[in-house]
């Protein structure tokens, strides 16, 4: 089976990380899949839709079978119709994995490389400030109420945030999120190609970036 070469975009909800995920996915030689942007993708009327609604709409985790599942599905079909080379791609993955066992389950999928911690926790009502306002500005349903923003914070605390220490400290880095974004794109810029000696990996990556 093959294994992608992946950086994780790692943060709470309302840290910027499909903010972030979307602008380097426009770099030659990476590729960004928001694990959100796929389940918000699907018919709501479909019996897919119907379980994502389901959880999304009381801010809790999509059960990780079903997560899994749905994402390979995603990379399968990218591969297929050459929207995604793994051969010469770098996947960027915001969304996923959630929780440790979804990490485990993505073992034999992908190859993390580089983990990217965006630290927003010192300003939780920034979050939900951003939360709010990209609710309005994208009608995304899941981030309008106040209440089901809460409950996500804390269920990433509980259950997402362990992920970060389940990978090897030497593959992460953190950014302080509550910069401007263009200043916390700067510094996961820097860090994805201050290791291009030791992550042959994404050296073509760095040439073009340069």
């Amino acid at each position: 089976m093959t294994k992608y070469p992946t950086i994780l975009l790692f943060g709470a909800p309302g840290s910027g990380k499909g903010t972030q995920g979307k602008m380097l996915g426009t770099l030659p030689g990476y590729k960004h899949i928001s694990c959100g942007d796929v389940f918000r993708s699907m018919d709501p009327n479909s019996e897919i839709g119907r379980v994502f609604l389901q959880y999304s709409s009381r801010g809790e985790l999509v059960p990780d079978d079903f997560t899994i599942r749905l994402w390979r599905e995603h990379i399968d079909k990218l591969v297929t119709i050459g929207a995604f080379k793994p051969e010469t791609t770098i996947l960027l993955l915001d969304g996923i994995p959630r929780n440790v066992a979804q990490a485990r389950m993505l073992e034999p999928h992908i190859d993390v490389i580089k983990l990217i911690v965006l630290r927003a926790d010192h300003n939780r009502e920034e979050m939900i400030r951003r939360l709010k306002s990209r609710a309005l500005k994208e009608n995304r349903l899941d981030d309008a109420n106040e209440q089901t923003i809460r409950r996500r914070l804390e269920i990433y605390e509980a259950e997402s945030k362990p992920v970060i220490e389940y990978y090897p400290k030497h593959l992460r880095v953190e950014v302080d999120a509550i910069q401007k974004p263009i200043e916390v794109a700067h510094d996961i810029i820097s860090a994805i190609l201050g290791r291009t000696n030791e992550l042959h990996a994404i050296e073509p990556v760095a040439a073009a970036a340069i």
